[in-house]
């Protein structure tokens, strides 16, 4: 085998491996995972379970919400209520997002406990004293003052027991995704009593996620500035506990998430477990003394937020919470991915289309990488000029292999030709492909994003299909043969670029080089127009490049 079959194959092996390592392939174990799983929290500690065992009922959300009396709360982007009974945060709305592409009915995050699919947030105090009732999820709290919840009303809730110790609540709301709860506990009586404050996160069941190995769905947190993300199957096995002093929690979809801030520098303890239900939960290890005739108060915030960058990043800085910008799952590539978001992000602010911005970014990134890109196309071009040589040098060593090659080594080396400078364009296409498709796929700003023409949402594929003539039969194939107009673009300008390539003088590899177009127009076919749309434009420059080039290639003619 010559040099040159073993330098296609070496390429097409590492792109193969690349590709498959970037999209299909589950993500090696981080090695923190496993050392934070090795010390789960095992022992008994003096915080007491939180667990409060209750069979899912089967009525619906409006029946949930009309059956118990409810403070109701709403802001510029969510609306929704809080039961008195328990205090829970369980039906909650985003007035900006709906569920399709035009529609009317918005997106709702949160349900009652009582429904299917409940999904819902509790804060309060435990105690290991078994003679004192502390309020819980059966509790009926009393509104003290203002019955609705807005930026500028706080409300106030309260309940007392027997033993004349009172629980108040005090809940506030922002302009944005941020409840705070402080929680006080006025003991009225003649002891001294232990308390440990909580807040748990409670979905009854799991959702339907997307099983790709680029997104976490799931349960989360930053403990001690470590990320920890736990796919709900893996908690259905096992729970996970850990302790740590500073840190935040929740569960998280896509584009939504429900999250838990303790209070700073007190010692937590976080459970991620599944009884029947799924619980992201922390409770105070260390208990709050309450004497006889003293207050003592906690301070819990709450977060349940489209993730928005904006947002999510204004909040980890304006509430100094660590790391919780990586609630926007950015992956491993996080310093490419990130930085590419809001470069798009500027970019579609001056032009007022993200597809526009896509294309403005591809530009962007093909004149950064202008040179290298210059220098491996006069490479690929002075092999292409070569090619007869090479040939008239198969014929005449086609016997002694050995001499072939230094003879095709002598040759590159007079014409100051690298044959694997052929390579780079694909290896610097490759980690601005996987970013781009990164915050196609993860950020809410993609979601619903028009382009022209047919393409309503630049996050979802071409919806168009060559197999009804884009539209002009009227059939709706499945979806496996949707292949619309921007994947066939996509094909064609790779096809093209081919052409201005060297041919491969092994017919095997030839036909294998044919098909790898039509290969890839088949595979992107499904992923985000705004992806393919990048890939086919990146195509079109890297062409008008490269035929410039070769066109002002030569090569001498060896004799």
């Amino acid at each position: 085998m010559d040099t040159k079959n073993i330098i296609a194959a070496i390429s097409l092996s590492a792109a193969v491996i690349i590709i498959y390592s970037l999209f299909f392939a589950p993500p090696p174990p981080d090695p923190k995972k496993i050392q934070a799983e090795k010390d789960t929290v095992n022992e008994t500690t003096d915080a007491p379970s939180v667990d409060q065992n209750e069979q899912v009922s089967k009525i619906s959300r409006n029946e949930a919400i009309t059956k118990k009396e409810r403070i109701l709360f709403e802001n510029n982007n969510i609306k929704g209520s809080i039961s008195l009974k328990g205090s829970s945060i369980d039906d909650l709305t985003f007035k900006k997002y709906t569920t399709t592409l035009n529609g009317k009915d918005n997106i709702v995050l949160l349900n009652p406990k009582k429904v299917e699919n409940g999904y819902y947030i509790e804060t309060g105090w435990a105690t290991n004293n078994k003679n004192i009732k502390i309020p819980n999820s059966n509790t009926t709290w009393k509104i003290e003052g203002n019955n609705k919840l807005t930026p500028n009303s706080p409300v106030k809730l309260s309940w007392t027991n027997d033993n004349n110790i009172k629980f108040e609540k005090e809940i506030s709301i922002d302009n944005q995704y941020l409840f705070t709860v402080n929680q006080s506990i006025v003991n009225n009586s003649e002891k001294t009593y232990n308390f440990y404050p909580y807040g748990q996160i409670i979905r009854n069941k799991a959702p339907e996620v997307t099983n790709f190995y680029i997104l976490h769905e799931g349960l989360l947190g930053v403990f001690d500035d470590q990320l920890v993300e736990q796919d709900y199957d893996d908690i259905e096995e096992k729970k996970y506990s850990v302790k740590a002093r500073t840190g935040w929690l929740g569960i998280t979809d896509k584009y939504w998430i429900t999250s838990l801030i303790p209070e700073k520098n007190k010692e937590f303890r976080t459970d991620f477990d599944y009884k029947n239900k799924f619980r992201a939960n922390f409770i105070e290890t260390e208990a709050t003394e309450v004497g006889a005739n003293e207050t003592r108060s906690n301070k819990i915030r709450i977060i349940i937020a489209a993730k928005e960058v904006n947002v999510i990043d204004g909040y980890a800085e304006s509430q100094k919470i660590s790391k919780y910008d990586l609630a926007i799952d950015w992956g491993w590539f996080y310093f490419i991915v990130k930085p590419l978001f809001f470069a798009i992000q500027y970019f579609f602010k001056l032009s007022g289309n993200f597809g526009i911005a896509i294309i403005l970014i591809t530009i962007c990134i093909r004149l950064a990488f202008f040179p290298l890109a210059n220098y491996s196309f006069r490479s690929m071009a002075k092999m292409k000029v070569l090619q007869p040589e090479m040939t008239r040098l198969k014929e005449l060593h086609k016997e002694d292999k050995m001499k072939l090659q230094q003879e095709m080594m002598a040759l590159y080396k007079k014409e100051k030709v690298n044959p694997v400078s052929g390579c780079l364009p694909i290896f610097i296409q490759i980690p601005f492909f996987f970013a781009i498709y990164k915050v196609l796929f993860v950020t809410i700003e993609m979601r619903h994003q028009p382009f022209f023409g047919w393409i309503k949402d630049l996050s979802e594929r071409d919806p168009t299909s060559i197999f009804n003539l884009f539209g002009l039969i009227p059939w709706d194939p499945p979806s496996f043969l949707l292949i619309g107009v921007w994947p066939c673009l996509m094909g064609v300008s790779m096809w093209l670029q081919q052409k201005l390539n060297p041919t491969p003088p092994d017919p095997i590899q030839a036909k294998i080089f044919m098909f790898f177009p039509l290969f890839l127009t088949v595979i992107l076919a499904p992923f985000p127009s705004g992806l393919v749309i990048y890939w086919t434009i990146n195509n079109v420059l890297t062409m008008a490049q490269q035929y410039i080039i070769m066109k002002r290639t030569t090569v001498k003619t060896v004799q």
